[in-house]
């Protein structure tokens, strides 16, 4: 609808500005006025009954053609091709990792020299983990942010953060990067001029004089890590109030209620945004809007705001992505991508927590059943948006599928997941996983769990068992390891998790280490700053000499390398695996094997993925009851080809097996 007015301010704001909106900012001014009603909409339903709206919502206009005029004309060009591309972070071609700098180069500064190492792997997208200022022993892995515009010293300088875009660039890789939109640290410059009596910087945060609203808000609010900090508020003896801090006692909430503090977020996303970062990670959207009486996570005015910081970087910086971390129920995660009117306009990508966690339940208990179970909410993702699909990160593993997906199975919802705790903790018999619990809720009992991929597939516990004694020479250790059915296996369940989130659709993403077999490190235990907190034992240092081992034939790393790499070179090699919502999962003709066709006009592929240690038999009518009669069939990752024979014969999988068949005939 056009809206005279409005146009029209917006055109005398960009004349002020001296933008050429007839000639090299005309698609700028195009995109702004195309979107200025959804904007207005978007900002008035949170801040329009404030006293001041009309002057706040002016300064956000200005503020989004001032970070557009900053924006780079290598960048403005990227975004050209980019939206030429429509929704390019769908494409088959990309294939993240995520790392943290120090740990993985030792510093921004010897980040370049190790880009050869992930173009030879396949990597051509990047996730640095939180990188600007945060103090050191309450920094929550960088996520307790004291200065948003300032790398961290220990990982260098914002300089040496350009020059590796630069040569990232140069290379075709693509660059995401965390914004903490949530909470400042307490030593943030606005949270020290709060405690200092500041009222202007005290109401950028939820700040109380006495109890009685956290209260309130304590009652309803779940405690997020109720071992190391529990209840939602810490008291401030500098200014004598009481501070909202959902996550640690150190990491202050940032009151959205104030529109000062919505429009200075969003002057950082777009600093970052014109850094040249390529998808923007959102770090937990779920609690940034809080209410006296809910659980103050997911709340309808979160996504407004997410929705208006879409609407603002599609104007301003349209070649920079949201990806919403919402690690929440498949139910809700649907609504981060956008609903009724705003579909596929709120974030762009999200991580598909649910499959993630799903793969570990089955390769757990053998049975692909509720991971089918889930499938259907999943399926709702809109076109034009896509996942993070994944099998570890950083973070914990949650087990947050519903409960009448477990049920639907035919498992008690309780018990199926006091087993999924015991089995990857390694405290159920003859598991062989080696991980830890995490966060543990001493009044439900809920966890989460920490541990390696490689560690938690059986490596780590592998390896323990395999025998060493000094008389042993170098070739004999190395054959026990060659020969030993317990790694072999460990490898196996690696392989398959990585391929299945490697063919499923959406962005695979790596975590450092895992591509050469990193096992748990227990280093972190002697370091007060992060013994607390287990899931450092599945952030580890690397050791480039291991690494180098990935070149040697017939090591662990050699062997988990090259087939991470075969598996991103076949996925790059077929357009069918872009995410162009084309994915129909199996019907269960086996409840070890979970399966799924991608398809396009050109090709259908059936993935087929057993979960199961033993031999699984997959009738051969599976292959025809999706309108297709094949004749012959091609595993693109084994090369054996198979005849399709009759409904009553079957197919065999091996155990932990995967297949990637093309039709043939």
């Amino acid at each position: 609808m056009f809206q005279y007015l409005l146009h029209q301010k917006i055109k005398k704001i960009c004349n002020e500005q001296l933008l050429d909106i007839a000639g090299v900012d005309h698609a700028f001014y195009i995109r702004f006025i195309a979107n200025a009603n959804a904007l207005q909409d978007l900002y008035n339903t949170i801040y329009g009954n404030q006293k001041n709206a009309t002057q706040d919502f002016d300064a956000l206009l200005v503020l989004i053609i001032e970070s557009y005029k900053l924006r780079k004309p290598v960048f403005r060009k990227k975004d050209q091709i980019k939206e030429q591309q429509s929704a390019w972070f769908t494409s088959n071609q990309i294939t993240g990792m995520s790392l943290y700098v120090d740990r993985f180069a030792g510093s921004l500064k010897a980040m370049p020299e190790r880009l050869n190492y992930l173009q030879e792997l396949g990597v051509n997208f990047l996730h640095l983990m939180p990188l600007f200022e945060s103090p050191e022993g309450e920094s929550d892995g960088g996520y307790a942010v004291s200065d948003f515009r300032k790398i961290d010293a220990r990982f260098g300088t914002l300089n040496e953060f350009k020059i590796l875009q630069e040569k990232m660039q140069a290379a075709g890789m693509y660059l995401m990067i965390d914004i903490v939109l949530n909470h400042t640290s307490h030593h943030h410059e606005w949270a020290l001029k709060a405690k200092a009596g500041d009222k202007k910087f005290q109401d950028y945060y939820y700040m109380y004089d006495s109890r009685e609203i956290p209260d309130q808000f304590d009652a309803t609010m779940p405690e997020i890590f109720p071992e190391s900090s529990p209840g939602s508020f810490t008291y401030v003896p500098e200014c004598n109030k009481w501070a909202m801090t959902v996550f640690h006692n150190y990491q202050w909430d940032l009151n959205y209620t104030n529109p000062a503090v919505f429009n200075a977020m969003l002057s950082n996303v777009f600093f970052y945004a014109n850094l040249g970062v390529d998808i923007l990670r959102i770090d937990a959207p779920a609690f940034i809007w809080k209410q006296l009486g809910t659980t103050c996570q997911n709340l309808p005015e979160a996504h407004t705001l997410l929705r208006l910081i879409k609407q603002c970087v599609h104007i301003a910086t349209p070649g920079m992505a949201i990806l919403g971390e919402a690690i929440v129920a498949p139910k809700e995660i649907m609504k981060y991508f956008g609903t009724e009117s705003f579909t596929a306009k709120e974030c762009d990508v999200a991580y598909n927590a649910t499959q993630m966690a799903l793969q570990w339940d089955a390769l757990a208990t053998g049975d692909t059943r509720v991971m089918l179970a889930a499938q259907h909410e999943l399926l709702q993702k809109p076109f034009g948006t896509t996942w993070i699909t994944y099998t570890r990160c950083h973070d914990d593993i949650g087990l947050g599928y519903d409960d009448s997906m477990i049920a639907a199975a035919g498992f008690n919802a309780y018990e199926h997941r006091k087993f999924l705790k015991e089995y990857y903790s390694g405290s159920f018999q003859n598991s062989p996983a080696k991980g830890a619990l995490f966060s543990v809720n001493p009044k439900t009992q809920d966890a989460r769990i920490s541990g390696s991929l490689a560690s938690l597939c059986g490596l780590e516990k592998a390896l323990l068992s395999v025998p060493k004694n000094n008389n042993q020479s170098d070739s004999n250790v190395k054959d026990a390891i060659q020969n030993n059915s317990e790694i072999d296996a460990a490898i196996a369940k690696i392989i398959l998790m990585q391929a299945q989130s490697m063919f499923l659709g959406g962005i695979p993403m790596l975590f450092y280490g895992d591509e050469v077999g990193y096992t748990n490190d227990y280093s972190y235990l002697g370091d007060p700053g992060k013994s607390y907190d287990n899931r450092w034992m599945h952030r580890p240092i690397i050791d480039w000499e291991k690494n180098a081992l990935a070149k040697q034939k017939g090591t662990i790393e050699n062997r988990i390398f090259s087939a991470t790499q075969r598996l991103i070179q076949l996925r790059k090699s077929l357009a069918v695996f872009s995410d162009t919502k084309n994915i129909t999962w199996l019907s269960p003709h086996n409840i070890h094997v979970a399966g799924f066709i991608r398809y396009n006009e050109e090709k259908k592929m059936y993935c087929l993925f057993n979960f199961n240690n033993k031999a699984a038999y997959i009738t051969w009518f599976l292959f025809k009851e999706h309108g297709l009669a094949p004749i012959e069939l091609v595993d693109l990752w084994s090369g054996k080809k198979h005849k399709v024979g009759s409904d009553h014969e079957y197919l065999v999988m091996e155990p932990y097996q995967f297949a990637v068949f093309e039709l043939l005939n």
